[in-house]
């Protein structure tokens, strides 16, 4: 069995940097470093104020250490990095933008008035664990030991669990829409004749590629020399054709 050093150093590069920035978010918040509510996403303070920060910061705070809270970086641990070390592997700017795209349809959704939520972080867990049972719809799951299914219906046994705990359903809800819109446009899509037009920008791979973290097949753009590991492109069994 590994240590928990050696599991930490074997995490990819971009689920281990966001379960821990969302672990040090709270981490912050029981240490009173800050107010969780100047961090939370409101739209009238981005408008009028142009707090912008809080476009991106709602998207690093599970809630209080709780079982809800636990119940979220646990995904993150394991369907973010499955997904990672998966069909995203050696894609790591193709994962990044994932990530982006799903957090950009969540604020886009979260304009509505009806499904605005001042964090969106458990959305877009829950858009992660979406993608992961459509790449894996036939693997074997089970919940506590108690529940088994097939990966395809990962999402709506969360959502079931969430019902019977007496947890919101609206995050997760709108998780499962950001995380089909996504699937829809890379992959159902091309599939059935269409057009594949939702290509990783250039701009992410430039900013993965600085970064220096994980690899990519393929890179469009050289490698920083001063920024460690190389990206090295895409590799996409769409796009990258």
């Amino acid at each position: 069995m590994s240590t928990p050093g050696e599991y930490y150093r074997s995490l990819p590069p971009v689920s281990k940097v966001y379960g821990v920035a969302c672990l040090m978010t709270t981490s912050a918040y029981y240490l009173q470093l800050y107010n969780p509510w100047n961090i939370a996403l409101f739209y009238g303070k981005v408008l009028k104020t142009f707090q912008v920060w809080r476009l991106v910061t709602n998207f690093f705070f599970l809630g209080p250490f709780s079982f809800p809270f636990a119940f979220r970086l646990l995904m993150i641990a394991r369907y973010g990095v499955l997904l990672e070390k998966g069909p995203f592997d050696k894609r790591t700017a193709d994962f990044v933008w994932m990530l982006i795209f799903g957090a950009l349809s969540l604020l886009v959704i979260a304009a509505i008035p009806f499904f605005w939520d001042p964090f969106l972080g458990g959305s877009l867990v829950f858009m992660i664990v979406y993608v992961w049972s459509r790449e894996f719809p036939n693997a074997r799951i089970s919940i506590y030991g108690v529940v088994s299914s097939k990966g395809f219906y990962l999402p709506w046994a969360f959502l079931a669990l969430d019902l019977i705990l007496g947890n919101p359903l609206k995050s997760d809800i709108i998780g499962m829409v950001a995380g089909h819109l996504y699937y829809f446009l890379t992959v159902l899509h091309p599939l059935a004749g269409g057009k594949f037009i939702f290509k990783t920008p250039l701009w992410v791979h430039k900013f993965v590629a600085f970064w220096g973290k994980g690899t990519q097949v393929n890179s469009p753009v050289q490698p920083d020399p001063s920024a460690g590991v190389a990206f090295r492109g895409r590799g996409y069994r769409l796009n990258g054709r």
